[in-house]
């Protein structure tokens, strides 16, 4: 079975799942439009410079994603995933998601995002598996995460792991620290990796929500 076909069946297969959940609400349940971006710019140090971008379309729990430059150079990936969320002081969200890769790249991906907070602490993790029929040896797993605090409204603090292949190193977990500064429903974050290493590079993000 090639990737391609591969995604279009976890596309169709998550998005029969959708239409199924979405049918199961009741009528007088209108769910609400929301979106968001996230472009970020990778300043290397051994490398050329390279820009991602994750953009989002939500209609309730219903999400459409798309990502570019995120699994791989030049390549752009299309996913739709069902949030389910809850909590009270501790809360969370969890979103599986699943889609295809094309582009410079093919491949099929499964993953989740989730999220849970209490008071001012929180954590944040997305992961996927990419599965490239095509080479077995391209098959990967990807996962960035965060734990942060925040003392203030507009300040978050702290860690951040990753685990890819768009940052071409030695290290198979780049890791650092990280600070965001908040105004609204735009946020600006600034992620040091590897910063006692020959390693280390800076990405500098701009997320908004509408």
């Amino acid at each position: 079975m090639s990737s391609a076909i591969l995604a279009r069946r976890l596309l169709a297969a998550t998005a029969a799942f959708c239409a199924a959940a979405a049918a199961a609400q009741s009528a007088d349940e209108a769910p609400k439009w929301s979106a968001s971006i996230n472009a970020s710019y990778y300043a290397m140090r051994d490398e050329p410079d390279f820009g991602v971008v994750v953009a989002a379309v939500n209609r309730g729990p219903l999400r459409f994603e798309a990502r570019h430059n995120y699994e791989a150079r030049n390549a752009t990936s299309a996913f739709v995933g069902w949030k389910f969320a809850g909590g009270d002081a501790l809360s969370y969200e969890v979103t599986p998601i699943a889609g295809g890769l094309f582009g410079a790249a093919h491949a099929g991906i499964v993953g989740v995002e989730a999220s849970a907070a209490y008071r001012a602490v929180d954590a944040y993790v997305e992961a996927e598996y990419v599965h490239d029929n095509g080479d077995p040896a391209s098959h990967y797993v990807y996962a960035w995460s965060e734990l942060g605090f925040r003392p203030l409204e507009w300040l978050r603090i702290g860690v951040v792991g990753q685990r890819t292949r768009i940052v071409r190193n030695s290290r198979d977990l780049q890791r650092g620290p990280f600070v965001q500064f908040a105004i609204g429903k735009v946020s600006v974050g600034v992620y040091a990796f590897n910063p006692e290493a020959s390693s280390r590079y800076a990405v500098i993000s701009l997320a908004a929500s509408f």
